[in-house]
């Protein structure tokens, strides 16, 4: 029991603290997770070497449980730590790469990593500690949404449509379709057969165009400030805001230039 409770605390320390070694400690997490989140984006041209993606595959799904399992002891309640969606959603990209054989139709999903990461609080608190509840923290959540419907759609179109159909012939024609379809330029010179086709272009231009007003609207958008007010909870307020919009209480917005 003593020891579970070490590992417990180191392990808090690590993944929650603000020592240096574990700030250091989690850059390298962060590091190793750009690195998986590529080898998602490249695994459907990998697929074809066999025995090499394989023994990559099974490594990184090593990687990935070790470091869920790391975090649910850090949390200390697995219960609660089971309830955040961001937990269910590693845990299937964790099912798509331990199950690569049953599951090759929904790998294209595992790129859904990329979101997870850039939502995360434990991204936040390593690498933008200095822009944490900004408007730099909101742009980056945009743009990476927007990159991850991009890398999603790509792997759907590419999985479901490559070698059946002549548009697509490969990866690349997969990503230009999306890109296509999400910026409506629509040049016509790749299109996806039938009902089904058609009804995925629609969606991916409604929801491409949506995060990228999204993204726009984040950089345009005029900039607040995170401070929440204590009578009505309102957290956003211009950076000279001395009274809440909302009900007009006093506000009292830290700044670090006066």
């Amino acid at each position: 029991m003593a020891e579970e409770m070490r590992v417990r605390a180191r392990l808090r320390a690590l993944y929650h603290g603000a020592s240096p070694a574990a700030v250091r400690f989690r850059y390298g997490i962060i590091l190793i997770d750009l690195a998986l989140i590529a080898f998602f984006i490249a695994a459907p041209l990998m697929q074809r070497h066999g025995l090499t993606f394989y023994l990559l595959d099974y490594g990184v799904a090593a990687f990935l449980a070790l470091d869920l399992a790391a975090r649910a002891i850090a949390h200390g309640d697995v219960r609660s730590w089971l309830k955040k969606p961001i937990v269910w959603l590693d845990l299937f990209v964790l099912a798509t790469l331990l199950f690569p054989a049953w599951l090759f139709n929904f790998g294209f999903l595992r790129v859904l990593r990329l979101w997870t990461l850039i939502h995360s609080e434990f991204f936040w608190r390593t690498v933008g500690r200095r822009y944490d509840d900004t408007r730099v923290e909101d742009i980056t959540r945009a743009a990476s949404s927007l990159a991850t419907f991009v890398f999603v759609v790509t792997g759907f179109v590419y999985t479901s449509f490559a070698g059946r159909h002549e548009g697509i012939a490969g990866y690349v024609d997969a990503l230009y379709f999306t890109v296509t379809s999400l910026t409506t330029t629509g040049y016509g010179d790749v299109t996806l057969p039938g009902v089904w086709g058609k009804l995925l272009s629609m969606a991916v231009m409604l929801g491409g165009v949506s995060l990228f007003i999204g993204l726009i609207q984040s950089i345009l958008r005029p900039h607040k400030v995170i401070y929440q007010c204590h009578a009505c909870g309102l957290r956003r307020h211009d950076p000279d805001a001395v009274h809440c919009k909302a009900c007009g209480v006093l506000l009292n917005i830290p700044d670090d230039g006066v």
